[in-house]
């Protein structure tokens, strides 16, 4: 159902170049920071449908440490090769120093 939120970790879990994977309801979403802004995507490169375990976050990009895919953090689109499919992206905000993201519909 649509507005409804998952606590996942606390805020400090997530610093400015290293992402955390947390488990939404069976799927694996990447929470990245950029700025003062986080974001959620689905952690399954659309390029080869491997985790992007020990990827960075770089300017508002999240790198794949397999072939270096770039996807924007804010939108999931694929910015370069080999990647060519949008990641999927979660609405994620922050409450009382928590990262919550919103269950998919």
């Amino acid at each position: 159902m649509s507005g409804d939120w998952l606590d996942v970790a606390p805020v400090a879990a997530v610093d400015a170049t290293t992402p955390l994977v947390v488990d939404v309801d069976g799927v694996a979403v990447l929470i990245a920071r950029c700025g003062a802004e986080y974001f959620a995507v689905e952690d399954r490169c659309t390029h080869d449908g491997s985790s992007f375990d020990g990827a960075p976050a770089e300017d508002c990009e999240l790198v794949c440490p397999r072939h270096g895919a770039r996807f924007c953090l804010r939108t999931g689109a694929a910015l370069s090769p080999p990647a060519y499919e949008p990641l999927r992206t979660y609405r994620v905000r922050v409450a009382d120093g928590r990262l919550l993201v919103e269950r998919p519909a």
